[in-house]
């Protein structure tokens, strides 16, 4: 296990390298002026001459490839710089926003993997029966709905309509102190909503896994024995069935970072979405750059971990990936 880690980290180095200057060459490409972007209104009236001292002062006068080195060997030491549009290091706009995202990301993936199995066990134990039909067809609706058009549609109901739930926001409008249970209420439809739409592939693997293992020889051998359905079903379908899922987990991750970036927004949770289009359209190449790589490593660790689960749940596999 620690030799496939350590593979997979130095694999991962050359990869967020080519990721970090990708992130500087399409952003040095972009028509959206920093120098602008950071002067707001002012720039309109300020004269040239301030504009290109403003534009040496943020560096971005200099060559694509001066200007990417100098921030990846300044980050190497643990300075991620200082963000323009923000007005404060990158390190803290990072720091004030990573755990609201992880909270959202986290509560809605045990969501999906909870609901999702489990909907997926049930419909396998009887497939074809009323409840498989409605769930699978829910998903495969579910996996064409986009998470921002299920959040707005959330609130409409539940917020507006219904009115049981809060629209958005970390606490009440009339509160400024910010504790568990007005965080908690307010989690409940950006979670649900981007559990939901994580739901369908949860669900449906789980139910094509399961259904396949039931017809195998050790589950016919485990009825044989006189086992009763649920031990059959829990301990030893589900086992087999689950180890396609494992896989499942690092696929995800990319469409779970994606999704939470778009719920943040419907919902304005105080996460990193709003950081991450403010830093796209002001051409912030430091907060780009730091948050493009927090997505990449999120998504080489999704990876690293299916491989370690599934070699853990089939000893056959072993760890030489």
């Amino acid at each position: 296990m620690g030799r496939m880690a350590g593979r997979r980290a130095l694999l991962a180095v050359p990869v967020l390298a080519a990721v970090t200057f990708g992130v500087f060459a399409v952003a040095a490409a972009s028509p959206f002026d920093p120098v602008k972007a950071y002067a707001g209104t002012a720039g309109l009236t300020a004269s040239q001459e301030n504009l290109d001292q403003l534009r040496a002062n943020l560096g971005v006068d200099q060559p694509l490839v001066t200007r990417w080195w100098n921030w990846l060997t300044a980050a190497l030491g643990g300075d991620l710089g200082d963000s323009a549009v923000m007005r404060q290091p990158v390190a803290d706009v990072i720091g004030e926003r990573l755990g609201w995202s992880v909270l959202l990301a986290a509560t809605a993936f045990a969501v999906a993997v909870v609901l999702g199995t489990g909907l997926g066990v049930l419909a396998a134990r009887r497939p074809g029966r009323l409840l498989d039909r409605c769930v699978s067809s829910a998903a495969y609706t579910l996996e064409a709905a986009p998470a921002f058009w299920l959040g707005l549609l959330a609130i409409w109901l539940f917020a507006l309509e219904l009115g049981v739930l809060p629209a958005g926001g970390l606490t009440d409008a009339a509160s400024d102190t910010v504790t568990p249970g007005q965080v908690a209420t307010h989690l409940v439809l950006p979670a649900a909503v981007l559990g939901i739409s994580q739901l369908p592939w949860f669900f449906l693997y789980v139910r094509q896994g399961v259904a396949d293992a039931l017809d195998e020889d050790p589950v016919r051998g485990a009825r044989a024995r006189g086992l009763r359905e649920r031990t059959v079903l829990l301990g030893h379908a589900l086992r087999s069935g689950m180890l396609p899922v494992l896989t499942l987990i690092g696929s995800r991750v990319p469409e779970l970072i994606t999704g939470a970036l778009l719920v943040e927004t419907v919902f304005s949770w105080p996460g990193i979405a709003a950081a991450t289009v403010q830093a796209a359209t002001s051409v912030d190449f430091p907060l780009l750059a730091a948050l493009t790589v927090l997505a990449t490593a999120a998504v080489v660790l999704g990876n690293l971990l299916s491989d370690l689960l599934y070699a853990i749940a089939d000893p056959r596999v072993g760890f030489d990936g």
